[in-house]
């Protein structure tokens, strides 16, 4: 109970005695307040952590939507290269950019742009194969912003049910639940601290 009692009836060590009591309470709301944030942030890391592999996989999908549609546009231009060129887009590509015709010239950048366009979403979509860890870490510095805004946007939560979207779940709460711990002491020695008053002690009068 956080509230001063009269002990002595000399009236300077209520006052002290109220001063400690005080802060005891504050202490003690601040550790229940602390432990509440524990438990709340660690149950909705936990959760964030299980939706984390279904956005993966949708993002792939959608990945791989990218990646069919850039081969359908150079599909053609492949298709010329292996009736003139034994297959060798980049002789396709060099034929036109030393053109002097500004069309043939313009076209050879364009197939270029393709070329390098679907070498760039393969590589993307070969590094999403690996495990579920693998697939964060790369997401997490690789994404590309408007694919995954577009993902959120048609985003369907789900969680996680496989052995290794668990472990995931787990770790990534632990990692989140130590950032807040650290972010907390840290907060609190940069605090500035206060003289702690202590229990007065019973005067007899």
């Amino acid at each position: 109970m956080c509230a001063g009692s009269r002990i002595s009836v000399n009236p300077v060590v209520p006052a002290r005695q109220l001063a400690w009591s005080g802060g005891a309470c504050k202490l003690a709301t601040m550790l229940l307040v602390r432990g509440l944030l524990d438990r709340l942030l660690l149950v909705c890391a936990v959760v964030a952590g299980g939706l984390v592999p279904g956005f993966i996989a949708q993002y792939r999908q959608r990945l791989g939507g990218r990646l069919d549609q850039a081969r359908l546009d150079l599909a053609p231009w492949q298709g010329l290269a292996d009736q003139n060129y034994q297959g060798d887009i980049e002789r396709l590509i060099r034929y036109h950019l030393e053109s002097s015709d500004p069309t043939f010239h313009a076209e050879g950048a364009v197939i270029r742009a393709l070329v390098a366009t679907v070498q760039q979403l393969q590589g993307a979509v070969d590094a999403l194969q690996g495990s579920l860890f693998h697939q964060a870490a790369y997401l997490a510095l690789h994404a590309d912003p408007g694919l995954v805004r577009a993902t959120l946007h048609d985003w369907v939560p789900t969680f996680a049910l496989s052995s290794e979207g668990i472990v995931f779940a787990l770790v990534f709460a632990a990692v989140v639940w130590l950032l807040f711990q650290g972010l907390w002491w840290l907060l609190a020695l940069l605090r500035p601290s206060r003289p702690v008053a202590r229990a007065p002690r019973p005067r007899i009068s």
